[in-house]
């Protein structure tokens, strides 16, 4: 049976209020709504206490923005600046953080007593490349059936592993039994970090290569390699 009243089936909304609509970041320009604001003019200085509505009009003269910078003070402190350079260079600091803050990730491999010598010298090509790339290797070799009766074949595969990266890693973990699986755990020489500056800095001096090699003088070749430095912070800003 349908009701008599359809409006009154209908889910009820809140109307949308845009004052209450939430914005990240500081208040800018028209957003200040305090009465009065304590100004920092654009090259640091302090111009006192005014009117928000003068404190605008000053920055919009100078075809430049009203941030408030501490809300919590009285009145609040607001900055004279550009906004938008700004948040280019808070940007910047982020992306220039992320490259320190690099994520080291442990790696795995997985072989078994009876991988021949074939597959295990293809596995060494990937934990040789996980290690240059900075990163840890989880080696694992899992028993089957009577194979646990013999773990001395998996010790001198693993053994075999380590040996054969000694001049870019290290053991971490010397191997060892966890149930029917025997690990090792590998370790780059050279941190991440490092891992990727070199990287950079190998990428620069190719590109310098290239210009000299194509008739270009030194003062492009290094401009050059600014510039791939310059993409690179790009595409760390734009992430």
């Amino acid at each position: 049976m349908l009701p008599s009243h359809p409006e009154e089936s209908a889910i009820n909304k809140p109307n949308f209020d845009p004052r209450q609509r939430v914005f990240a970041g500081p208040r800018v320009n028209e957003r200040i709504r305090v009465p009065e604001v304590r100004v920092i003019g654009p090259d640091g200085e302090m111009l006192g206490i005014l009117q928000t509505r003068e404190a605008y009009l000053y920055a919009r003269e100078r075809e430049l923005d009203l941030v408030e910078v501490n809300p919590k003070a009285h009145p609040p402190v607001c900055k004279v600046m550009d906004f938008g350079k700004y948040k280019y260079e808070e940007k910047k600091k982020q992306a220039d953080a992320r490259k320190r803050q690099t994520i080291v990730e442990l790696k795995e491999i997985k072989i078994r007593p009876k991988t021949d010598d074939h597959d295990m010298d293809f596995k060494l090509k990937h934990i040789r490349r996980f290690l240059e790339e900075g990163d840890k290797v989880k080696i694992t070799c899992r028993f089957r059936g009577r194979e646990i009766t013999h773990p001395e074949t998996a010790q001198r595969q693993l053994d075999h592993m380590a040996q054969n990266i000694q001049d870019i890693g290290s053991v971490e973990t010397s191997a060892r039994m966890e149930g029917r699986t025997m690990t090792l755990v590998l370790a780059p020489k050279i941190s991440k970090a490092q891992m990727m500056t070199k990287r950079r800095q190998e990428e620069q001096r190719l590109r310098r290569a290239e210009v000299v090699a194509a008739g270009g003088t030194e003062a492009e070749a290094d401009a050059a390699a600014q510039e791939l430095e310059d993409e690179d912070e790009h595409d760390e800003i734009e992430a």
